[in-house]
């Protein structure tokens, strides 16, 4: 009697386009348009996905990830939660992605997807019409990381150039070279090498099913309130910035402080002063190093600001959007820049 063969992980394909599905005139081009070919021709063009899961492609946009949006961020995710709810045997999730804002939508699916299968987001340095593309390979161990049981529970994962990177830690660190995207002080959590996917540790801070910020509660992205970031640099004019951005109706401010991100006095000034006049306004204080964490300091404390731990400023933004929307106050905000 012959034995049946083992059905293959059922994988979704979430295209948005990107560098992975872009295409040039030429093989040696770093000129490209992205977002060029779709989910399904990406899928096509790698016919040993075929040995490794059974897949199901959907299109969500085809961009240059510098055009993400939140309307799409809040689609992908009640994408992915309905796909979850509505078919228990799905095994995990793929989202192909430009690299340039890749770090930014994987960190906010990781606050609010509300399951715990995996989420794994894949995008490449290379278009796909380049000499030694970098896509194909990062597509099939993005959709074997994604089948893999051991990923699961890790919240949303990040694949490319055989590492797999938690949402909340990894950042992009190079222009173009394909070893780009790095995990700072932290490190990976493994290897999607050939012979299986390695796996070394697991994220502490607190991520999808654990997170309060369910997708269902987010309500439309237009009602999601404005969070800026200002940069600091020496002799910056953040008063203007920061003046125009509330007359704009701006909630929230991430400064990218200096160093261990002590702002300066003009930077202090201005949250008194925007204090003053509206107590409702939120500033936190990350670091514009892209390694260690920021700590609590009492001259700091006693405006309100708070520390973003390590996280970058673009996600602490996320972060500190996601707070908002819910209502948080002030004491929520130190507690959930500590958790997640």
């Amino acid at each position: 009697m012959t034995a049946l063969a083992t059905p293959l992980p059922r994988i979704v394909v979430l295209a948005t386009g990107g560098t992975i599905a872009g295409r040039a005139g030429s093989t040696l081009s770093h000129e490209y348009k992205a977002g060029s070919a779709t989910g399904t021709e990406l899928v096509q063009a790698v016919p040993e996905l075929a040995t490794v899961a059974d897949i199901d492609v959907q299109q969500v946009c085809n961009i240059a990830s510098s055009n993400m949006s939140f309307a799409i961020w809040r689609d992908l995710a009640g994408r992915i939660d309905a796909l979850f709810s509505g078919d228990p045997g799905l095994a995990g999730i793929v989202v192909t992605h430009g690299t340039n804002t890749l770090e930014e939508t994987a960190y906010f699916l990781n606050l609010v997807v509300d399951h715990d299968r995996p989420v794994v987001l894949v995008g490449s340095q290379r278009p796909a019409t380049a000499l030694s593309s970098d896509g194909p390979l990062n597509l099939v161990n993005a959709v074997r990381v994604a089948a893999c049981p051991g990923s699961r529970g890790r919240g949303v994962l990040v694949v490319l150039n055989d590492q797999v990177n938690a949402a909340r830690d990894v950042t992009k660190t190079n222009t173009y070279r394909v070893e780009t995207f790095r995990s700072g002080d932290l490190g990976m959590l493994g290897y999607a090498d050939a012979d299986r996917v390695a796996w070394y540790r697991r994220p502490e801070q607190r991520h999808t099913v654990h997170s309060e910020f369910a997708a269902a509660k987010l309500g439309t992205a237009a009602s999601w309130p404005k969070v800026e970031i200002v940069h600091g640099f020496v002799e910056s004019d953040a008063r203007t910035v920061v003046e125009a951005l509330v007359a704009a109706g701006t909630r929230g401010f991430v400064f990218t402080g200096t160093g261990a991100a002590l702002l300066s006095d003009v930077e202090k000034e201005i949250v008194q002063s925007c204090r003053a006049h509206d107590p409702g306004l939120a500033f936190v204080r990350a670091s514009r190093l892209g390694n260690g964490r920021v700590l609590a300091h009492q001259e700091h404390d006693a405006l309100g600001i708070i520390p973003a731990d390590n996280l970058s400023p673009q996600k602490a933004r996320i972060l500190l959007m996601l707070a908002l929307a819910a209502g948080s106050s002030l004491a929520d905000l130190q507690r959930m820049f500590a958790e997640y």
